[in-house]
Order: C-alpha cells, then structure tokens, then sequence
C-alpha cells in the first residue's frame, strides 16, 4: 500500500517553552503512516525560512517522499500554541504562511503521480478545495479532514468529491453527530467519521453507526491524536479490505477503530504531532 497527503503543513510553535514541532494535518497523514509502515509521501508547499528547513530535513530523514513538493520565498505555514490552565490551546498564526500566495494547483505531472498511491488525504486548512476533484478524478480513494471549521454549504460542495470525510465534533451533541454524519453521507461521502475528543469517535458508512472509546493515557500533548487516529484506523481498513473483499464490514471496522485508537494513545505521548521539536 501506498499512501500520499496532500495540502498543509506547518510549525507548531509552542511559545510557552519556544519549542516549534513539524505538523499540520496532511502531512501528519504522510508521517504517521510512515510511522505504521507504510510507504508514504508528502505534496504540499514550504517556505524558504528556519523552520521550512526543519519540516523539510524531517521529512527527510523519515523517508516521506516529497519529491513533488514546492518551494517560495517566504514564511512557511505557522500556528502559534500555548498553555492555559494546562490545556494546549492555538493563539494565532500566520494563515499558512506562503500556501497563501501559492496554493496547490496539480498539474497533469501530479495526477499522474498521485494515480500510482491508493488513497490521498487533504484538508480544510490545505486551500485547495477546488483541486479536489482532480484527486476525485484520478481514481484513487480520498479523504478529507474539514476538523471543526465546516458549515452546511461547505460539506454539500465538497463531500461529492471526498470518499471519507473527517470531522472534529466535541462541541455536539452524540445525537447532533449522528445528524450530521447522516447529512455528510447524503452529500457523497461513503464513510464519515466524527471524532469528539474524550468522548471517543462514531463513523456512519451509510446504515450503521459504530462507537470507539479512547485508550486513556496521562497524555503529554494531545496535539494530532485525531491525525494518528484517523491514519491507522484507514489503513487498517482499506489494508483489511484489500487481503479479504468479502470480510465482514462491521467487525472490519470496529477493529479499525480500535487500532486508531490504540495509535492514538501513542501520540499523545509525544511532545507536538510527532516529536522533531527544535528551538525557536
């Protein structure tokens, strides 16, 4: 299996002790899968700045492929995060630093690249929305995190073109989530999942809703749990799908999400997405 993210990347810039971690949730996609064994690749947009150069060195010494990534002149993408009363919250940034002036348009080149992966992840923050039906069109599977920045009108544009949308709904309702997990499949989406923090997850495929709790940890950072558990839960099912077509889809994904679970646990475990912090 071959994996690709497609769309952001950023520093975490943790101002509370000046550290700046790698992440962002495409390429956490790509990092993670590395992580899980899986061959993976990156396309997305770095700046020209220190910690383009760190995102860029990481990458590389993981062994995520970012051959058809670009480069401006500029800053790269940046969030800024502290901590109030012990909870790691984001304060501002720079909105994707040079994706903004340059975002991701793919090139004939790309969709012929992206054709040989067998599923690409992107996002709300990648700025490429109206690239996704390229991804769409090249056939593969693909997936989209919209975390908690999605209205009604964004999810019925979109979701026609997205295979498995991601979203972040701790601020709903268990029954709210099953609502909107509903209307996202309507839209196109044929597995929709909804992750609610301390509350665990639900994904709907179309007449079933199924529940995974979390594995509780004392974390150390909670910053992409919800990458790590998306990324393990896919590849678990679509690696499930792939040795057994006829397996029964119910158990196939309950144990998915108990691996995306179990991964996780891991990740918060770790100081920023996945660790490679350097001063700043």
């Amino acid at each position: 299996m071959k994996v690709i993210g497609v769309g952001d990347n950023v520093v975490d810039k943790y101002v509370y002790k000046k550290t700046m971690y790698p992440g962002g949730n495409a390429l956490n996609f790509s990092v993670y899968a590395k992580q899980l064994g899986i061959e993976a690749a990156y396309l997305g947009v770095f700046g020209n700045d220190r910690a383009a150069r760190h995102v860029i060195a990481t990458l590389k010494s993981l062994d995520v492929d970012i051959s058809h990534c670009r480069q401006h002149e500029g800053e790269n993408g940046f969030a800024a995060v502290d901590l109030v009363d012990g909870d790691r919250v984001f304060i501002g940034g720079n909105g994707g630093g040079v994706q903004v002036a340059h975002p991701i348009v793919l090139s004939e080149e790309d969709v012929e690249y992206i054709k040989s992966f067998d599923i690409a992840h992107s996002s709300i923050y990648s700025d490429m929305d109206s690239e996704l039906h390229k991804l769409k069109e090249s056939g593969i599977l693909v997936s989209y995190d919209f975390s908690s920045d999605y209205n009604d009108e964004l999810l019925e544009k979109n979701c026609q073109y997205i295979d498995i949308s991601l979203l972040s709904c701790g601020q709903l309702t268990d029954r709210e989530v099953e609502n909107l997990l509903k209307r996202i499949y309507s839209y196109g989406s044929k597995l929709v999942l909804g992750t609610m923090g301390s509350r665990g997850s639900i994904i709907y495929d179309g007449q079933f809703f199924y529940r995974q709790e979390p594995h509780f940890v004392q974390p150390v950072d909670t910053l992409g749990a919800g990458d790590s558990f998306f990324t393990a839960f896919i590849l678990h099912y679509l690696s499930g799908k792939r040795k057994n077509p006829d397996s029964q889809n119910a158990v196939l994904l309950k144990n998915s999400m108990e691996e995306g679970a179990k991964f996780a646990a891991k990740t918060c475990l770790v100081d920023g997405a996945f660790g490679h912090g350097i001063p700043f």
